[in-house]
Formats: C-alpha cells, sequence, structure tokens
C-alpha cells in the first residue's frame, strides 16, 4: 500500500503579463494558503517521505512552502515532465518513484493534477489552488501504479481549511 499526495499549486500572480506562463511566481493568497498547506499536513501526520515538482516558479515555491511548514526531511525534485502534464505523463513521473518511498507529494497543475486523481480513483473532483488530494494506492510498487488503482481518502481546500481554523463559516453553496 502506498499514499500519493496530490497538490495543485497555490494561487498565483498575474501582476507582470510580461512573464511566461511558467515564471509566474505566487500571489499573496497563494503565498499565505502554501504555508497553511504544510502546517496543516504535519498537523494530520501526513508528511510525505519524498516531493515530486513542477519547476515552474508558482510550482516550486508551493512545494518549498509546502516543504519548510511543514517540516518535510525530504528534498524537492524538480522534474519538467509536470509542467503542462497529462494523467499518463504524471503517471509516468510517479512509477519512477524508489519502492522506499511510502508516500509521495507531486505538486502540479490543472487540468493535470484533477484528471491524475480521475484516472486513480475514477472521481472527478474539483481541486482548486493549493488543494490536497490523499489518495491511498493499492500497490506494493510505485511501477504497479494503473488506472483505478487508488481510494480518495481526502481532498482538503484551503479555503475551507482556512475558513474552519478562523472559526468562521464553511458552506460551499
Amino acid at each position: 500500500m502506498k499514499k500519493l499526495l496530490i497538490l495543485r499549486h497555490a494561487k498565483s500572480s498575474w501582476d507582470n503579463p510580461e512573464l511566461s506562463d511558467f515564471d509566474r511566481p505566487l500571489n499573496k493568497r497563494g503565498k499565505t494558503a502554501a504555508p497553511f498547506m504544510g502546517s496543516l499536513i504535519a498537523e494530520r501526520g501526513q508528511l510525505p517521505d519524498a516531493i515530486v515538482s513542477s519547476p515552474a516558479k508558482r510550482a516550486a515555491e508551493t512545494a518549498t512552502l509546502v516543504r519548510e511548514h511543514g517540516n518535510v526531511p525530504a528534498d524537492i525534485k524538480f522534474d519538467e515532465r509536470i509542467y503542462e502534464a497529462s494523467p499518463q505523463a504524471l503517471r509516468q513521473v510517479v512509477s519512477e518513484t524508489a519502492d522506499d518511498v511510502e508516500s509521495l507529494m507531486v505538486v502540479g497543475h490543472n487540468p493535470g493534477m484533477e484528471g491524475f486523481l480521475l484516472f486513480l480513483t475514477g472521481r472527478l473532483r474539483p481541486m482548486p489552488t493549493a488543494a490536497l488530494a490523499i489518495v491511498e494506492l493499492n500497490i506494493d510498487s510505485w511501477s504497479e501504479i494503473f488506472a483505478n488503482s487508488g481510494r480518495l481518502i481526502e481532498l482538503i481546500k484551503p479555503k475551507e481549511e482556512m475558513a474552519r481554523a478562523a472559526g468562521g463559516d464553511v458552506s460551499t453553496s
């Protein structure tokens, strides 16, 4: 049994129209949500053994802030294949993970993250920025990852969790 944490990058800035999509940084909201999610995964005991991220600026910043604020001891590996990846490309990246890793976090972009979650679980679930899907995989080796091999344990949305932490209304009407 393996555990996969699928994290969509936090909210990015559109302030500089001259920047390429790849070079867009996090905005103020993203710089708040990413550390919050790091602290939350630590609090819930969901720290990954390894992290692989898109090297795009907003994903790299998200992965770094989550790692720092979650006190994740793993280094971040950057893989260009995650940027604009299809579910099959993400499956390939994950399948190359060393088998001594029990829990892996992948940090990337939509629509790839939602598509990968659908591929693994058979369920389409919206993943807003900085959302984290925790998937339990019915495999012993990462190379065995296949369609519908996972079960969604939890989908954590930062806006709802931040409202809950602040004692606010978390209805999603």
